[in-house]
């Protein structure tokens, strides 16, 4: 199949400024030709598909999603949802993804259950991901199997428990048994004034995850716990509401990662007229996630300052968001201090090299043809994001 998309608006996300006039040739899923439409070449057998007023934008890359989970207000009940009510949930955050232009998911945990197609126990997000390969209507996922937490910081029947440091350790190395594409430590503990793990006793578990090209991430929305974890050698962090200059310093200087997940404390202001949940409704609920949700912007502009490398990620699912709502974090991102041009990188290119996958949130000749149409700029209007016409075929 030949396709060309002609006279759209073009942007890579890596700067301020839109290419106008510009076609994409797509021919069998791969990008043919990528410029000028003066330039584009010209064939009988071309389907024509006019472009004009859109911009087109490479797909999205949802670096924090849990593709099993529903979200909502109600996202810690459905947790526990049964096995087949999450397949069916993971279909429909699927097509939701690929329709409101995501194409990749950093899967980082899911329930460790039964898949009816599988043996034995493991993250449903890596049975979900297997099914899914090659399926041009659904993601391409990179999943972490299950949450590894201290004990008493989750649910019993969540994730896999570590009482110690060689728990910890075996933990890790049934997460790369299962076939997990990256490690998830939880790292908000029972005490919420103390690391649940010391650097020493990360850096020795993770080692065999280390030798074998497989990232290791962590939750830590408090500031010793992320401290800990990155002393501890992970690649990543998740949420980090609580950072300081010194650290995201560190993190700069390491080229580690930070995924805010704005998104989810803005979500859960809109409860407040739209539930009657008393932990977003009363004025003591209000004040603590006002203050939560400052907290975190000042967290992504002190790592912006420091120059840690940011990408974006919804958590829908294992937080309140839904699988189609990427524009809300790109906007939340612009909100926090990112520049519009820096927030749609975040989306794209920058959760591409946390993946490392080099074609995740790029498009350029001889790479897949994964990029989607929105009416109006987001180099500009971060909202145009919500406004999709169509996705690349």
């Amino acid at each position: 199949m030949r396709a060309l998309y002609r006279n759209a608006a073009f942007t890579d996300a890596s700067g301020p400024y839109l290419q106008l006039d510009w076609s994409v040739l797509v021919v069998d899923g791969v990008v043919e030709y990528l410029g000028p439409d003066a330039d584009a070449p010209s064939h009988s057998e071309t389907r024509i598909i006019d472009a004009g007023g859109t911009t087109i934008i490479p797909s999205m890359v949802d670096a924090h999603s849990h593709v099993t989970l529903p979200g909502g207000s109600h996202w810690i009940e459905r947790i526990s949802d049964p096995t087949e009510e999450l397949l069916e949930v993971a279909e429909h955050n699927g097509q939701l993804m690929v329709q409101s232009g995501t194409r990749w998911a950093r899967d980082v945990g899911s329930p460790r259950r039964h898949h009816p197609a599988e043996e034995g126990e493991r993250g449903l997000a890596l049975s979900v991901r297997d099914q899914w390969a090659g399926n041009r209507g659904r993601p391409y996922i990179r999943a972490a199997g299950t949450w590894i937490t201290k004990e008493e910081s989750l649910p019993p029947d969540l994730g896999i428990e570590a009482a110690d440091s060689d728990a910890l350790a075996e933990a890790v190395e049934s997460q790369l048994a299962d076939g997990a594409d990256l490690i998830k430590l939880y790292m908000d503990g029972p005490d919420a004034d103390v690391a649940p793990w010391e650097p020493h006793e990360i850096e020795r578990a993770i080692g065999p995850a280390n030798e074998r090209g497989i990232p290791v991430t962590a939750h830590a929305t408090n500031l010793h716990g992320a401290r800990a974890a990155v002393d501890g050698g992970v690649d990543c962090i998740e949420h980090g509401t609580h950072l300081d200059a010194d650290l995201a310093s560190t993190m700069a200087e390491g080229g580690v990662f930070v995924v805010p997940t704005l998104g989810v404390l803005a979500s859960w202001q809109t409860f407040a007229a739209t539930t009657t949940l008393e932990r977003f409704v009363g004025t003591e609920g209000k004040q603590r996630l006002a203050e939560r949700k400052d907290q975190a912007a000042e967290s992504v502009r002190i790592a912006h300052q420091a120059g840690v490398a940011i990408a974006a990620g919804t958590d829908f699912g294992g937080g309140s968001l839904r699988a189609n709502q990427m524009a809300w974090e790109v906007g939340e991102l612009v909100d926090a201090g990112l520049e519009p041009w820096e927030a749609l990188a975040a989306a794209t290119w920058r959760g591409g090299e946390l993946l490392g996958e080099p074609n995740a949130g790029r498009v350029r000749v001889g790479g897949p043809a994964d990029f989607f149409l929105v009416h109006g700029d987001p180099l500009t209007d971060p909202a145009a994001l919500w406004r999709v016409w169509r996705v690349s075929e």
